[in-house]
């Protein structure tokens, strides 16, 4: 066992002239998670395998040039509004807002993921945090009014814990000056095996979910929650992914396999457990507990191989997964989904916890 630990590091420069920094956290188990003040980016995360072997099991780069380039959100926070608003438009209290679009799903223009220039491409400021039970580092950010077209002065933070029972824990405070759509989730890409160790199609997924809602051509909720008992999207057991990726089922289609947003049960807010995996060679296991009312599930459908990974490897078509929590896809124009409007003088609050353990 190593002994708990917190360390920085240079990782380069933006465009900007920004310096951005790597945040090292090590717990006495000798789990290990280094992040970045660029995205508020999760850059690894090494756990151990069934002989105590560590691995890297998150998706990513090896150089801030990468991510500059262009990436799939690997490891980063993505905001103001995680997910799908329809048409790049919203009203709010009797103003239309035009978003900035850039996602076409079946050539229907919509806003994702915050827009050109979200919370994954922009400068954070990041201190290094310590309690009882583990270390961190805080990650702060101010959203300018009409920021990718939002309204409001946002001022956020996100706090990464590697807790001393193996438990990476994400902790989201926010508050506005104006009305504004929020919607904030953590994007990082797994694979148990170890990133760049193939697909994750072996992977067992279970959730707590006895809801999805559906979409349509566009990636967009047709409205109304539906059962996933007796579709491929019923993880209430666990099943492999490989089994159900593919299935001829409209709704996997239409997302070239998962690409869903799953209803979790819980109503109050409350920390409760959304999601278990497993994965049979390395017997890693993750356990996602969160206060979010759903989480969005992605199968890495659209990994095609042209990206190049930390170890040397492209990453081909589902070597990846996402286990996303948040509200519920285009809430804005949907007033029956559980509001993502946050007002001057509340807060936002938000917390998710990724569980990392091991099966003998």
């Amino acid at each position: 066992m190593s002994g708990e630990s917190i360390s920085v590091e240079a990782f380069g420069q933006l465009p900007s002239g920004e310096a951005v920094n790597v945040y090292v956290l090590t717990n006495r188990n000798g789990l290990r998670l280094r992040a970045m003040n660029y995205g508020a980016i999760v850059l690894s995360l090494e756990t151990p395998d069934r002989t105590g072997v560590n691995a890297d099991v998150v998706l990513g780069f090896n150089t801030l040039d990468e991510y500059l380039a262009g990436s799939p959100y690997f490891g980063a926070v993505v905001g103001r509004y995680g997910n799908r608003i329809a048409h790049g438009r919203f009203e709010l209290d009797g103003k239309t807002y035009e978003l900035a679009k850039n996602n076409a799903p079946g050539g229907i223009l919509c806003a994702l993921h915050g827009g050109v220039r979200g919370f994954d491409r922009v400068f954070w400021t990041g201190t290094t945090v310590e309690s009882g039970d583990g270390c961190g580092v805080r990650f702060e950010y101010e959203s300018p009014d009409g920021e990718e077209g939002y309204p409001g002065n946002l001022k956020l933070s996100v706090t990464y814990w590697l807790k001393q029972d193996d438990s990476w824990q994400i902790d989201y405070r926010a508050h506005t000056d104006k009305a504004t759509p929020l919607n904030l989730t953590q994007h990082s890409f797994f694979n148990l095996k170890g990133e760049g160790r193939g697909d994750v199609l072996d992977h067992h997924l279970q959730l707590t979910a006895h809801e999805y809602t559906p979409v349509d051509a566009g990636m967009i909720p047709t409205g109304k929650p539906a059962p996933v008992e007796g579709t491929p999207l019923d993880f209430l057991a666990p099943v492999r992914l490989g089994d159900r990726v593919d299935a001829d089922f409209e709704q996997i289609q239409l997302g070239r396999g998962v690409d869903h947003n799953f209803v979790l049960p819980q109503k109050d807010g409350s920390l409760a457990l959304a999601a278990r995996v497993f994965e049979p060679e390395s017997r890693r296991t993750v356990e996602v507990w969160t206060t979010e009312p759903a989480v969005q599930v992605y199968t890495g459908n659209f990994l095609d191989g042209s990206l190049t990974g930390k170890s040397g490897r492209t990453y081909g078509f589902r070597e990846g997964f996402c286990l996303e929590t948040q509200h519920y896809p285009d809430s804005p124009n949907q007033p029956h989904f559980p509001s993502t409007i946050l007002r001057p003088g509340s807060e936002f609050k938000s917390t998710t916890v990724y569980k990392f353990g091991r099966r003998e």
